[in-house]
C-alpha cells in the first residue's frame, strides 16, 4: 500500500509510545454564519493547534430557550476565542442603528453575548478578535462605535473593511505596563485592519491598552488581573506564513493550560470558605438558588467558583447588654440559624448542612455543596452558659467570641478594654466550648483577649477571617507575634478579603493584595496554619476576588506563584478541618 494512504501504519505511530501527559487544553472558537452555513476561517483553528491547543468550533444557534446550553458548552472548555465577523446590533447596547451600520450578525449576537458573560463568570480565559473585542465590550456593559468614521473623533487612519488581512496596515501603541505589551515584548506593533466598527464606551472593569495613531481603541484587557484580552486587529493572519499563529494564541493556550490545572485542583481538593455573612440578607427577597445580584455567596457562584463548602454565620451586631437585649440576641441567633436551615432545605438536591469534616467530603463525593453553621459574636449566648451546649447541638462548629464592641465574654479590637482581655465569664465560656467541641474564633478580639483565650483554651484556636497587621495596620488584623503564637499552638488564621483589612487605603485593594497577605502569613506561620475566610456578604470582596465565583481565580493566582497542589489542599480546607477535628474529638 502507498505509505501516504497507509492508515494502519499511521495509527501504529500514534500508539507506539505511551507517555503520561497532561491533555491539551480545549479552546472554543465562535464561528460565522453565511448562506445557512456555519463557517470559520482556517487560520483561527490552525493557530490554536500550532499553539498547543485543541480547537472546538462553536456554531451559532439560539440558546435563549434552552436552559443550561451555555454552561454545558463552557464547562467543557479551558478557554474561548470570540472570532471576527459581521456588525454587532446596536439595539443590544441601547442605541438605534445609524445609516452607516452594515449587516448585523443576527444569528451570532445574542448567543455570543450570553457566552461572553457566562465565560467571564466561570473565570475562563477569553480572547476577543475584531468583532470579538466588540462582543466582549458589549457583554460586559460597554458600547460599540457603529461606524468609526461617522461616530469617532478625528479618525484619519484608514481602518478598511476591505483591507488585505495578511499584511500590516498601520501601527498601534501598546501601554507599557499592559498584558498585551508583555505578550509582544514591545510598545509599538504593526497590525492589520479589517473593520469599520470599534469599541466605544469601555465596559467597567477594563482598560484600554492599545490605540491607533488616531485614537481608535485597538486592545482592551481586564483591570482585575483576569485572563481576558481583546484586540481589534486579526493576529491569526499576521506572521511569516498565513498559518503562523500570533503570540496571543500562545497566550490563550498557556492560560487555558493553567485553567485546566486550576480546575483539576478544585476537582480533587476540598475547598472551604470559613466565614460568610449571607444570612445578613435574609428578609431582602434573595434567592440562594439563582445567581442573585444581591449576594456574593449563592449556589450559582459556589458552582462557578468550584467552592465546595462555606461556613455561614448568624451575625449579631453588638448592642445593649441588659436582660431583655440579651434574650433578644439569643432569639435572633436562633432565627438566623432557622433561616439557614430553611434555605438549605429548599435546595436540598444541591446543598446540605454539614456538621463534621467527614460530612464535607461525603457531600463532595455526592456532587453537593455544603454549608456549616457558625455564630459571629458570643453576644448570642447572653449570660447563659448552657446556650453554648445548646448551640453546639444545633450544629455550630465555631463561635466568634466578640464583634465590634466589648461584650460579657471579652474585649473587642474595637472596644473599650472593659475587662482587660477575657472576663471571668469568658473563661467559663471558652472552657465550655472546649468541652462540647466548638471551635474558639478570635477574629475581632482585642490583643489581650487573643492571648488570654489562647492560654485558656485546651484546643487550638482559629481566626476565621483575619489578615496581617504588618501589611495593613487595622487593629482587626493579626500581628506577626500573634501569627507565630497561633501557629505554635496549632491554630489557623484565615485570610480576610475585606478591602480595609488588605490595604491602608482600602479603595485601592485588589486580589493581589489578598495574595500578598496570604504569602506573608505563610512566611510567618507556615502553610499548615493559613486558610481563607472571605467575609462575603459581610463586606468582603475586592476587584478580582469579589464573590464566590472568583475563588477559582484565587487558586489560579496561587498556582502562578510558589504553591503546589499539596499546599493548596492544606490552604483550601485541611488546615482548618484539622483544628475542627481536634475540637470535635475532645467532645466525643
Amino acid at each position: 500500500m502507498n505509505e501516504y494512504y497507509d492508515i494502519n501504519a499511521k495509527y501504529s505511530r500514534l500508539t507506539s509510545d505511551f507517555k503520561a501527559r497532561e491533555s491539551r487544553p480545549l479552546i472554543g472558537i465562535t464561528s460565522t454564519f453565511n448562506d445557512a452555513q456555519s463557517q470559520l476561517n482556517q487560520v483561527y483553528y490552525t493557530s490554536i493547534v500550532r499553539a498547543g491547543g485543541v480547537p472546538y468550533i462553536i456554531p451559532p444557534f439560539d440558546m435563549t430557550d434552552s436552559a443550561g446550553w451555555a454552561d454545558d458548552i463552557l464547562s467543557h472548555l479551558d478557554g474561548i476565542v470570540f472570532s471576527g465577523g459581521g456588525d454587532v446590533n446596536p439595539l443590544y447596547f441601547d442605541q438605534q442603528p445609524i445609516r452607516d451600520l452594515h449587516a448585523v450578525a443576527t444569528e451570532r449576537d445574542e448567543m455570543e453575548l450570553l457566552l461572553a458573560r457566562r465565560a467571564a463568570h466561570l473565570q475562563l480565559p477569553i480572547l476577543g478578535i475584531c468583532r470579538g473585542i466588540q462582543v466582549m465590550n458589549v457583554a460586559y456593559g460597554g458600547t460599540v462605535l457603529q461606524d468609526i468614521y461617522a461616530q469617532g473623533d478625528n479618525v484619519w487612519v484608514k481602518h478598511s473593511q476591505n483591507a488585505p488581512r495578511f499584511a500590516s496596515s498601520h501601527t498601534v501603541e501598546l501601554s507599557p505596563d499592559s498584558l498585551i505589551a508583555s505578550i509582544y515584548g514591545k510598545q509599538e506593533l504593526a497590525v492589520n485592519s479589517f473593520h469599520h466598527q470599534a469599541v466605544g464606551e469601555l465596559a467597567p472593569g477594563f482598560r484600554v491598552t492599545a490605540r491607533s495613531a488616531d485614537g481608535v481603541i485597538e486592545a482592551m484587557e481586564s483591570t482585575e488581573h483576569k485572563p481576558i484580552l481583546g484586540v481589534q486587529w486579526h493576529p491569526e493572519c499576521l506572521g511569516n506564513t498565513w498559518d503562523t499563529p500570533g503570540n496571543v494564541f500562545t497566550w490563550i493556550v498557556d492560560e487555558a493550560k493553567l485553567f485546566q490545572r486550576t480546575k483539576c485542583v478544585h476537582h480533587s481538593v476540598l475547598s472551604l470558605d470559613s466565614h460568610c455573612d449571607t444570612p445578613m440578607f435574609f428578609g431582602k427577597d434573595i434567592d440562594f438558588g439563582r445567581r442573585d445580584p444581591l449576594l456574593k455567596m449563592d449556589l450559582f457562584k459556589m458552582w462557578e467558583g468550584r467552592l465546595d463548602a462555606v461556613i455561614m454565620v448568624a451575625y449579631l451586631k453588638q448592642k445593649e447588654r441588659d436582660e431583655q437585649s440579651l434574650l433578644a440576641a439569643t432569639a435572633k441567633a436562633d432565627a438566623l440559624l432557622d433561616g439557614i436551615e430553611q434555605m438549605v432545605g429548599k435546595h436540598s438536591d444541591a446543598v446540605s448542612i454539614a456538621y463534621t469534616p467527614d460530612d464535607l467530603y461525603r457531600n463532595k463525593q455526592l456532587g453537593k455543596k455544603s454549608i456549616m453553621l457558625g455564630i459571629e459574636n458570643g453576644y448570642a449566648i447572653g449570660k447563659e452558659l448552657s446556650n453554648v451546649a445548646r448551640f453546639r447541638q444545633r450544629g455550630i462548629v465555631y463561635m466568634t467570641l466578640c464583634h465590634n464592641g466589648d461584650n460579657d465574654i471579652c474585649d473587642s479590637a474595637k472596644g473599650n478594654n472593659e475587662h482587660g482581655g477575657v472576663s471571668a465569664f469568658g473563661e467559663q465560656v471558652i472552657n465550655e466550648m472546649n468541652r462540647v467541641g466548638m471551635m474558639v474564633d478570635l477574629s475581632h478580639a482585642g490583643d489581650k483577649s487573643f492571648y488570654d483565650a489562647m492560654e485558656i483554651s485546651s484546643t487550638p484556636i482559629v481566626c476565621t477571617h483575619s489578615s496581617s497587621r504588618a501589611l495593613c495596620g487595622h487593629p482587626r488584623n493579626l500581628t506577626d507575634e500573634q501569627l507565630r503564637a497561633l501557629a505554635k499552638s496549632g491554630g489557623v488564621a484565615q485570610v480576610n478579603i475585606y478591602c480595609d483589612f488588605l490595604r491602608d487605603n482600602g479603595s485601592e485593594a485588589n486580589v493581589l493584595d489578598a495574595i500578598n497577605h496570604l504569602n506573608h502569613m505563610v512566611d510567618v506561620m507556615g502553610i499548615e496554619h493559613v486558610g481563607i475566610g472571605s467575609d462575603f456578604d459581610g463586606g468582603g470582596g475586592v476587584p478580582g476576588l469579589n464573590d464566590a465565583s472568583e475563588l477559582i481565580s484565587f487558586t489560579r493566582h496561587l498556582l502562578l506563584q510558589r504553591y503546589s497542589k499539596a499546599d493548596l489542599r492544606l490552604f483550601w480546607g485541611e488546615n482548618f478541618l484539622r483544628v475542627m477535628r481536634q475540637a470535635q474529638a475532645v467532645a466525643q
